[in-house]
């Protein structure tokens, strides 16, 4: 018999309760004692109100589903959407924050019955979960109401492309898509939406939480845009967040929209006892929860366990279930990589009770309904007071007793909260960080942007002074093109948003299983360096694989199936240079300073590391490109008296400042919502910058999150607990409970705990230091800007030339094979003379004479073309000439190639006299004079458009929309490193002569 949601009998014996498997795991001989702390939170009656302004229909609806009266924050934040006021509502897991905005939409929707609402939820299964919500109050209402349409309709990436386009054509009033889709199939194509964009009145935005870091920061943008398309359309939606308990919703909600927003964070919902335990066990913390979930299953309570990762997922499921025996089908693991049919079965065996227990990541961690459960059980910290009462949320709804068990790692954000308990039931939820201003995130956003609707220079997104300046910095780059007049600027690419994945930076890679190259996974660029290189042991889905191969530029992983006795680490240099000083303080003796951070890392190679025994095998070296970006980060300077201090006492000097590294990152999330997964750090004994020695701290992602910003605002704090967290544990040599890093690139070699120790208590008992006023930039030695180049001087000696042909390359087989299809006529401008020379196929050879005497040599497509046809002429190496191709340097700017004609017509007003087929034709007829004339004016069309790009440093064109827009150039600056590039080659073969 199953467990159902009134309490019946569980299987084959009588069901426990929730006090009952708290007694018993406290009197317990063997975790007893391991329990460091358990505390109980008293039930709290609930507060309600009538509902305030809704539609009498919604008011009986309520009554209807038993619901007389809402609580005091729903009828709060419902008060203020109905006046129009964006509205963020931050309370607990299970206080009815759905209601919140559907009863506004409904009510909406008894106004005005064409009004529409979208609605964003970060994961699908919410979709699919709030859709039942919206159906189920629905067909509540009046049929007359209803009039047999459906309320809402999915819109994601399971949506077939018949079911896209019949809900395009006839949009139900709620459409519930995700920031994906909204981003990559709705704003890129919103003429396809337009009477939905024109009756858009709600967009509701769940999990507000989850939108932080990298992911936060580009929905933040894609927002905008919704908002710049909506201006578009004539509507002004109110929008209605919803989120976990976090420090800042106001904040965090406004920086999200650059709007206004209205935040209720009081809540009215009651809640029942709940039991707390915090227990450090003697066994892994794995082994710990498998028995837990045992013992639980085994007294029919419903219980949900979180892991850290996929693979603890699998195991700790498949060693519970070997517990259980006959009675594992009762459990099930849940993480993503699922089908989606797989998951939603598994949420309904919860829902129904046939499924007593579920093993997952945190993929359950968000509000998916899936019943009444009694206990949780956290395996590890999860990072932040945020995720853990969120997950504590998923247990003791509808009024039952609930129970939370946190077991701890050995790492040093679980052993603190082990050893000091009070902090963890004290502290308060972490304020959610991300940074839409990262030029890494806004640069591609604001050209997906332009591709949506052009910028104008007068709309609301470009009046902040730093926007300005991007599109200045993507205007001279290309990225986006600027209009003649320079009032509008264009995306030179007609869909750029395929190219910016919202949950995650930089190029992604795909993970291919050999021999057959299926689809394993992706991975971004810079993770591949570390966890992808050749030889390393990739895991997914609890299998390992061999990474055969890294192809960068293919943006391609193989990968084969293997069972290994080993893992791998990968082991890295690393290089800081301080490119500019924010802010400075002086911390004791410590002086510290937050800025911009230029770091340089490389994979140098990896370790084979036997399981079990963690014994290293071999190191295995490697020869990978380095990765170079520019981040936020602080550094402390460690002044030289403490350095001499720590060697005179027989101190490593140099593992002290590492762990003192490692000590910092570890501690951060305390302070900061992160995970060390999001920092890196340096250890310097000499910086040449600081003069010194000094210890950098850094966000490990391009253009920085805030994150190490944030920790500056708290060094005292920060510099305080990370000094208990190290002197606090046990340990004599350092351990992953206070100074050791499972990321360490060095292998946490070297580390001296007893030095860091020794370095931290002279840093704070310690006297400033004689320059006790805070650093300036001029104080240390930051790279000041580069000088601007010397002004151009064409040299006087130089040329522009062009080639016809006498065959075409289909009759040659290709355009490959350019060497075979003759010349019939060039044509050579030489500007020291200004003359225009004439060669036919008998006189090549002189023309190559000339080439190799001019300074610079000018062509449009001359390198993979012109050239290529008069290599067939000359045994001369044609690569070695001065040799500047017009057409390479624009579709390096641009990404695409542009035609001389297409050039020519709008920034020279001349159009050609014909094209490459007339030219032929002429030749095969014999009107050499035709062919002559036509070659000429192709080298004065050359001349004057590198002379034009020169003077204005842009060209212009007409792009596909019929716009008349800017191409920046720097012609200048190509030849300068042609020239230098050229001589240098020059230079190297004279050396090998």
């Amino acid at each position: 018999m199953k467990r159902t949601e009134t309490g019946k009998a569980g299987p084959d014996r009588e069901n426990g309760t929730v006090g009952e498997y708290v007694a018993a795991l406290r009197a317990s001989g063997k975790f007893g004692p391991q329990v460091v702390a358990y505390r109980t939170m008293a039930a709290a009656a609930p507060l309600t109100a009538p509902p305030g302004h809704l539609d009498e229909i919604l008011c009986q609806l309520l009554r209807d589903i038993g619901v007389p009266e809402l609580y005091t924050h729903q009828r709060e934040a419902i008060a203020h959407v109905l006046a129009g006021r964006n509205t963020v509502v931050a309370t607990p897991t299970a206080s009815g924050k759905s209601l919140i905005y559907t009863l506004p939409v409904l009510h909406t929707l008894l106004k005005e019955p064409t009004a529409k609402a979208l609605y964003l939820f970060p994961l699908k299964a919410l979709a699919q979960d709030q859709l039942k919500t919206a159906d189920t109050l629905w067909h509540r209402l009046p049929g007359t109401i209803r009039v047999g349409r459906p309320i809402a309709a999915i819109y994601d990436g399971d949506t077939t492309a018949y079911q896209r386009k019949k809900i395009r054509e006839t949009t139900p009033p709620v459409l519930i898509t995700n920031p994906d889709m909204l981003h990559l199939a709705m704003l890129p194509y919103h003429d396809r939406w337009g009477q939905f964009w024109s009756n858009l009145r709600h967009v509701v935005i769940d999990e507000v939480h989850t939108y932080r870091g990298v992911f936060g920061s580009h929905v933040a943008w894609v927002l905008r845009r919704l908002q710049r398309i909506c201006r578009l359309y004539g509507a002004d939606p109110v929008f209605i967040l919803a989120s976990a308990t976090i420090g800042n919703p106001g904040e965090h909600a406004q920086l999200l929209l650059d709007a206004p927003v209205a935040e209720v964070v009081r809540s009215g919902a009651g809640h029942a006892t709940r039991h707390v335990v915090l227990l450090n066990p003697l066994d892994s913390a794995a082994t710990s929860a498998t028995q837990l979930l045992e013992a639980a299953i085994s007294r029919g309570l419903r219980t949900i366990v979180y892991c850290q990762s996929r693979k603890m997922t699998e195991l700790i499921a498949m060693w519970t279930g070997q517990r259980l025996k006959e009675r594992k089908e009762l459990i099930a693991s849940y993480r993503s990589g699922f089908l989606p049919e797989e998951r939603r079965d598994i949420e309904d065996k919860l829902a129904d009770g046939n499924l007593l227990g579920v093993i997952s990541t945190s993929a359950l961690e968000l509000g998916i309904d899936i019943g009444n459960l009694d206990i949780c059980i956290l395996i590890g910290y999860p990072g932040s007071m945020m995720a853990t009462w969120q997950r504590a949320g998923r247990v003791g709804r509808g009024g039952r007793e609930s129970l939370v068990v946190l077991i701890g790692h050995e790492d040093a954000l679980d052993q603190h909260f082990m050893r000091c308990p009070e902090d963890f039931f004290s502290r308060p939820v972490e304020p959610v960080t991300m940074n839409p201003d990262n030029p890494h995130i806004a640069g591609p956003q604001m050209v997906c942007a332009a591709a949506e609707l052009p910028l104008v220079a007068t709309e609301p997104l470009l009046q902040p002074e730093s926007t300005v300046g991007l599109v200045e910095r993507l205007t001279g780059s290309g990225q986006l093109l600027q209009s003649a007049d320079g009032s509008t600027w264009f995306s030179p690419r007609t869909y750029p948003q395929r190219q910016v994945n919202l949950r995650g930076g930089g190029v992604t890679l795909t993970i291919r299983e050999q021999p057959r190259r299926q689809p394993l996974g992706e991975i971004d660029a810079h993770r591949a360096l570390r966890e992808c290189h050749p030889g390393a042991i990739y895991l997914h889905m609890a299998r390992s694989y061999h990474i055969d191969s890294l192809d960068l530029e293919g943006r391609e992983v193989l990968a084969t199936p293997v069972t290994p006795h080993y893992f791998t680490r990968a082991l890295a240099e690393k290089n800081t240079e301080i490119v500019s000083v924010r802010q400075s303080l002086q911390q004791g003796a410590a002086r510290i300073h937050c800025g911009t951070l230029r770091v340089t890392e490389r994979i140098t190679g990896f370790h084979k590391i036997a399981q079990g025994s963690l014994r290293i095998l071999a190191r295995i070296p490697l020869e990978l490109p380095s990765q170079c970006f520019e981040t936020e980060g602080f550094w402390l300077e460690i002044p030289a008296g403490v350095q001499q201090e720590m060697e005179a006492s027989r101190l490593h000097f140099m593992g002290g400042i590492h762990a003192l590294e490692h000590a910092l990152i570890g501690m951060m999330p305390l302070f900061v919502l992160c995970d060390r997964n999001d920092l890196g750090g340096i250890s310097h004994p000499w910086h040449h910058q600081v003069e010194g020695p000094a210890v950098f701290v850094y966000d490990g992602y391009a253009g920085g999150m805030g994150l190490a910003a944030k920790a500056f605002s708290r060094m005292a704090a920060l510099l305080e607990q990370t000094r208990r967290a190290v002197a606090d544990c046990p340990c004599e040599f350092g351990c992953p409970s206070c100074v050791h890093s499972p990321k360490c690139g060095s292998g946490n070699r070297p580390i001296d705990k007893r030095a860091c120790l020794f370095l931290m208590e002279r840093l704070e008992q310690g006297q400033p230091t004689t320059r006790s006023a805070p650093a300036s930039r001029t104080e240390l030695a930051v790279p000041q800007a580069e000088p601007a180049p010397p002004l151009f001087r064409l040299p006087e000696n130089y040329g522009v030339f062009d080639v016809e042909t006498q065959k075409s390359a289909q009759e040659v087989g290709g355009w490959h094979r350019a060497e075979l299809m003759r010349i019939s006529v060039a044509v050579l401008y030489e500007g020291a003379t200004q003359t225009f020379t004439v060669f036919t196929e008998d006189r090549i050879e002189q023309l190559i004479e000339q080439l190799h005497r001019l300074e610079l040599v000018v062509g449009f497509n001359n390198k993979r073309f012109d050239s290529k046809v008069l290599s067939a002429y000359s045994r001369r190496d044609l690569g070695l000439l001065p040799s500047f191709d017009l057409l390479e340097a624009i579709t390096g700017q641009l990404g695409y190639r542009l035609s001389l004609d297409r050039l020519a017509e709008t920034t020279l007003g001349i159009r050609k006299d014909g094209d490459g087929l007339t030219a032929l034709r002429w030749f095969k007829q014999g009107e050499m004079d035709k062919l002559a004339a036509y070659c000429r004016k192709d080298v004065e069309i050359t001349r004057d458009l590198f002379l034009f790009g020169l003077r204005q440093r842009h060209l212009l064109f007409r792009n596909k929309a019929g716009q008349e827009v800017r191409l920046p150039v720097d012609f200048a600056g190509a030849i300068r490193t042609m020239l230098a590039r050229q001589n240098a080659t020059l230079t190297a073969r004279r050396r090998s002569c």
